[in-house]
């Protein structure tokens, strides 16, 4: 844990203490290749390999758009949900196991600046894997991108954050400990890939299959982005349905989060 002994009172003191946990939190994050390999590389990866299996691909029940304006949005969601829920429910499960957080309380970091810290850590990784999935959609697989759609896509990256941050902290409160954490998170991530947009259209899946996807945020992150950076949309290209539907998953993200955060840190799971 770093933190400053010596800082300004008050307010100006706390983001002193988020700015030195921060930079913590990246040295930490950047120097743990198994992390940085998952959250970071695999999703890089996967776009080099679906994108080369299926270039000049083009998806007909979609008004014919090429498969690689369809894939890169969705591999984007995907790096969101890995970089924010996944890496935050694996390592802040195996700090609350080892006793860091329970230890936390007693440093002149508070609670709410270390969250933040950690918010804001996860925040800088996915601003910088977002600027590279894009560049090298837009380099390699003529992915279309246009001004217009830029506040459509801040607002949706903005909201999946919130989203899949909070609840990747909330989610803890049902996690026993780190041992069950990477079970759980994959068992819940991994599957609803495969029918929410991320890899291939789900509109042929079967209505049960879609219905299970529109309930989970992962389907609304994948098609607010692919919404955004479709050729054949015009203007803004803002999907209202599927950014209320993060909106409101935010919503329950921040809910989970603080009850999680009202229990002592580093207390066992009920």
């Amino acid at each position: 844990m770093s933190v400053r002994t010596e800082s300004p009172s008050g307010l100006s003191r706390d983001l002193g203490l988020v700015a030195w946990q921060i930079r913590y939190e990246q040295r930490s994050y950047w120097r743990n290749r198994g992390r940085g390999l998952f959250t970071f590389v695999f999703p890089l990866m996967f776009l080099v390999i679906f994108a080369s299996l299926d270039r000049s691909a083009h998806i007909h029940s979609l008004g014919g758009i090429s498969y690689d304006d369809f894939l890169v949005p969705g591999i984007l969601a995907y790096a969101v949900i890995t970089t924010t829920f996944v890496n935050l429910a694996i390592s802040t499960a195996i700090l609350r196991d080892e006793g860091v957080l329970k230890r936390m309380q007693g440093t002149p970091l508070p609670r709410w600046a270390y969250v933040a810290a950690r918010i804001g850590s996860c925040a800088l990784v996915m601003a910088t894997i977002t600027l590279v999935v894009v560049v090298a959609g837009v380099l390699f697989w003529g992915l279309s991108l246009r001004p217009a759609t830029l506040p459509a896509i801040a607002l949706t990256l903005l909201l999946g954050t919130a989203a899949f941050t909070t609840l990747g902290i909330g989610i803890l409160r049902f996690v026993k400990n780190a041992d069950t954490a990477p079970v759980i998170v994959n068992l819940l991530v991994l599957p609803l890939t495969f029918i929410s947009n991320i890899w291939f259209p789900t509109n042929t899946l079967p209505g049960g299959l879609r219905g299970v996807a529109s309930v989970f945020p992962i389907k609304p992150l994948a098609s607010s982005l692919q919404y955004a950076f479709n050729p054949l949309h015009h203007g803004a290209a803002f999907d209202w349905s599927s950014l209320r539907a993060l909106l409101i998953w935010a919503a329950l993200g921040t809910f989970l989060m603080v009850r999680f955060l009202r229990r002592p840190l580093g207390d066992d799971v009920p």
